[in-house]
Order: C-alpha cells, then sequence, then structure tokens
C-alpha cells in the first residue's frame, strides 16, 4: 500500500517525517520543483487542493503560528486558522497523523517575528481534540486524538 504525506507551507524543500511513498507539498508562493508534488494554494483563503482521505500524514512546520485566528473577508467573519484545522482534517485518512512544530507561549520565539500572529500555548491543541474538542463552537468539524504532545528545542526535531 502506499502511503502519502502532505506539507502544508513546505516552501521549495518539504519534510516527510514519517518517510511516506509520496511527499506532497503546498505553499502560497509558487514553486518550481521536481522531487515532489506541489500545488500553490492559500493556506488561509483556499480549500487545500486534495481529495477527502488523502493522505497518511500532514505536517506543518512552523506555519500555526501566521494563520489568523479570525478575520473579516466581505464583511465576514472568518475563521482561518479553524478552516485550516478543518481542511487539514478532511484530507488526513481516518487514523491519520497530524505533526506541527510551532513556537508557543512564553517562548521569544513565539514573539519575535512579527508575522505570528496566532499565538500558540501548549493547550491550544485541545481545542481540537477529544473530549474537549472546544473548537466546534467555530464551526470545526473534526476531532483529533492526541498520539504525543511533546516540548522540543528546534535541535531536537528530527524526521523520521
Amino acid at each position: 500500500m502506499t502511503t502519502k504525506h502532505l506539507d502544508i507551507g513546505c516552501g521549495s524543500n518539504p519534510r516527510n517525517p514519517f518517510a511516506c511513498d509520496e511527499l506532497y507539498g503546498v505553499d502560497i508562493i509558487k514553486q518550481e520543483v521536481s522531487d515532489f508534488i506541489y500545488e500553490q494554494c492559500n493556506e488561509v483563503l483556499e480549500p487545500l487542493p486534495f481529495k477527502e482521505s488523502t493522505f497518511n500524514s500532514v505536517s506543518a512546520y512552523d506555519l500555526l503560528e501566521h494563520i489568523p485566528r479570525f478575520a473579516i473577508i466581505n464583511n465576514q467573519t472568518t475563521f482561518p486558522f479553524i478552516l485550516l484545522m478543518n481542511e487539514i482534517y478532511r484530507v488526513l485518512k481516518p487514523g491519520g497523523t497530524f505533526y506541527a512544530i510551532t513556537p508557543y507561549f512564553p517562548r521569544d520565539e513565539a514573539f519575535v517575528d512579527p508575522t505570528h500572529i496566532n499565538i500558540i500555548t501548549n493547550k491550544t491543541h485541545t481545542y481540537f481534540t477529544s473530549p474537549q474538542n472546544t473548537a466546534r463552537m467555530y464551526e470545526f468539524t473534526g476531532s483529533f486524538e492526541i498520539n504525543k504532545v511533546k516540548r522540543i528545542k528546534p535541535s531536537q526535531e528530527t524526521t523520521h
């Protein structure tokens, strides 16, 4: 069985932390690539350009802190962070793995970059996981299960 991995916000260098057979990447910037399957996509405003239940795993390295929690578009309040989490859940196969690395509060790295507009804490994931799944009140349609939550230093991050 062929395994597929999607790296969101990959730039020209996607990561494949679970060594899947096929590597896909999406980013808002147009990329010329030849060693993986690439789709240009604005992860904040567009659905991910893949069918439901396509990927065994999805990763987001240093991305979530850049996704606005809310925005007003065409006089409508939207929740881009919730929409992205819905899309990640949608494209994951049942039992698939979502792997994210992000700077978190109160570390300086969470605030230094002025494009970090979504401050993540060590409890943010509970909004999207059972049994709390508090994000349902904001129209989150999925329900992730916690596999592992771990604080790491950037030098500790490895690919499997």
